[in-house]
């Protein structure tokens, strides 16, 4: 084997391993500090998030046991194996955010959180909260 060939696979095993979600410490979580579950708000609605076991940093910034916030409103949760969609139903907090204030319709909505990584790829096992359902007059 040559160098050439050595670093071709070299780069290759780098390029897969930096696709894969990063492991997450045993026993992170995160949680919606409020509103609580149940909670009658009205809109603008402060979701405020919390994260225990892990730190937060921004979207592209690759450093173990960190990601950032995805909250989930009103949907399930995405394939935990690809990157957090970005959409009404996906609110991105790449910039390491702790908090929103959210436009919501009069009725009840669900929110969970969803940790992502550098990638907006859910570490694995999945960081994330529990779905709670609201409710706006």
């Amino acid at each position: 084997m040559n160098f050439r060939t050595l670093s071709l696979g070299a780069f290759a095993l780098i390029a897969s391993l930096m696709s894969l979600p990063l492991m997450a410490e045993e026993g992170a979580r995160a949680y919606i500090i409020s509103p609580a579950a149940g909670e009658v708000v009205s809109s603008p609605v402060l979701v405020q998030f919390g994260l225990e076991g892990a730190g937060v940093a921004p979207a592209g910034v690759e450093k173990a046991h960190t990601g950032h916030h995805h909250l989930l409103i009103d949907t399930d949760l995405p394939d935990l194996s690809k990157p957090v969609p970005s959409d009404e139903h996906h609110r991105h907090f790449g910039g390491g955010q702790t908090q929103v204030e959210l436009e919501l319709t009069p009725g009840e909505h669900s929110l969970q959180l969803l940790l992502g990584d550098h990638n907006h790829i859910p570490h694995n096992p999945p960081i994330m909260s529990e779905k709670i359902m609201i409710i706006v007059e």
